[in-house]
């Protein structure tokens, strides 16, 4: 029987924990941890699987020869570049671990603002006995841009807690009891909404989207008065200018953001300053290493097994 090839990582995460988390997975075969100096210069011409976040420019240069390849996190723009073979399938990471922490941090920022937390840190540090906030979930309409795992798990959880939920997705979806729209309907769906939920994954239609132009279609006459914006999808879908613009002109109330054009978020980035804005160092949802490869395990076992892959993206698509 012929040995079985190992698993080639490269993963810019942290580099202890990712190497803690292979010696617990891929025993059969083994791993090539490129963070490892050890690496460095090593044949990998006979890798047929790669788990992969942010590759070094020469990998594919260097594996030739790749069957799959795994995406460290739930985005994959950075897979889908020039340099990536078109022939070799990629796979997404999906998981439930993933899923659970993003949907925990959009309900937590829809609360925050709903709530006006802010507001309320502001008098504490003043020691102010601040005026109450009077809302109900239920009198404000969160519309959730993207309905993939991801966005219709945090739609759900939304729901729960009583806002009105309403989604947008490229093409059309039918979902029980949320109205949805698509992308001839934009318009429509943004002058619905109190607070905008950002869950897109990155895309040429994608880019810059978030900018002046949307923030002025957003729902002015609210229960929020003015509307708040939530960003956990992808830093350059967002025009991070236009969002200090709006809020510096009450355009926006507020906004919550976990991803950035450039992170780590320089520390003269004027978006630190801001009142109402919560920064989050794109944590809402990290990949978690040993959910990750028992994903990466789970789906070589089906496809030597002659099974199909699960959550392959298309490339026409961008996800």
């Amino acid at each position: 029987m012929p040995a079985q090839s190992p698993v080639l990582v490269d993963l810019k995460f942290n580099p202890e924990s990712v190497a803690k988390a292979l010696k617990s997975f891929f025993a059969d075969r083994g791993s090539i941890n490129l963070a490892d100096p050890a690496t460095k210069g090593v044949d990998l011409s006979h890798v047929d699987y790669a788990l992969l976040w942010k590759p070094d420019a020469d990998l594919y240069r260097r594996a030739p020869n790749l069957k799959v390849i795994f995406s460290g996190g739930a985005g994959v723009d950075s897979l889908i570049t020039a340099a990536t073979p078109l022939d070799i399938p990629i796979v997404r990471f999906v998981d439930r671990s993933l899923t659970v922490r993003m949907s925990e941090w959009v309900v937590l920022q829809c609360l925050m603002h709903l709530r006006d937390v802010s507001g309320h840190f502001r008098h504490q540090r003043k020691r102010v006995w601040g005026r109450p906030a009077g809302l109900e979930a239920r009198d404000v309409t969160v519309g959730v841009m993207g309905l993939g795992v991801l966005g219709l798990d945090a739609a759900a959880k939304l729901k729960i807690m009583g806002f009105d939920v309403i989604g947008w997705s490229r093409q059309k979806k039918q979902i029980e009891g949320m109205e949805t729209f698509d992308a001839g309907e934009l318009d429509a769906f943004l002058a619905k909404t109190d607070i905008l939920v950002g869950l897109l994954p990155l895309t040429p239609e994608t880019t810059g989207l978030y900018n002046a132009s949307l923030f002025s279609k957003l729902r002015r006459n609210g229960a929020l008065g003015k509307p708040v914006f939530i960003n956990a999808g992808r830093g350059k879908s967002q025009i991070q200018a236009d969002i200090v613009s709006a809020i510096e002109t009450g355009i926006l109330g507020g906004a919550s953001l976990d991803v950035f054009e450039v992170e780590p978020l320089p520390a003269d980035d004027p978006l630190w300053g801001l009142e109402n804005v919560v920064i989050t160092p794109h944590d809402a949802a990290v990949s978690e290493e040993y959910s990750l490869m028992r994903h990466v395990e789970e789906q070589i076992a089906r496809f030597e097994g002659g099974e199909p892959l699960q959550y392959l993206v298309d490339r026409s698509l961008g996800y």
